[in-house]
């Protein structure tokens, strides 16, 4: 039987989370792509809890473009999230695309944090 897209999805992101873990000495940069806008998180696994995020959802970032689900979009987010961490100094981070190809979107929300300063 042939999987949708959509558990494509859910079974590569399981994949991923089985293998790539936030510590508080290396957080987790999680992405969420959806078909209108992306969603960045710097989260500790151990402490369950979110230290920093980012998304196209936000006014900073809303009156800068004029579309939410963009590659331009994705870098602005990619570069926000990265200087959020960077104030809270969070330097090192481990990458997870969340179940999405790392092309287009993601990538160049991963390209923007690594120019900012983030490194995973």
């Amino acid at each position: 039987m042939k999987l949708t897209r959509r558990q494509s999805v859910k079974r590569r992101h399981e994949r991923i989370r089985n293998k790539v873990n936030g510590s508080p000495e290396r957080p987790r940069l999680a992405v969420f792509r959806s078909n209108h806008h992306i969603y960045a998180q710097v989260i500790d696994d151990l402490g369950q809890h979110t230290l920093a995020a980012a998304s196209t959802l936000e006014p900073e970032v809303k009156t800068a473009l004029s579309s939410g689900a963009t590659c331009e979009a994705s870098a602005v987010v990619g570069k926000l999230v990265a200087q959020r961490s960077l104030a809270k100094g969070i330097e090192q981070v481990v990458f997870d695309r969340g179940g999405s190809l790392y092309h287009g979107r993601v990538k160049a929300l991963a390209d923007a944090a690594r120019e900012a300063g983030l490194q995973f």
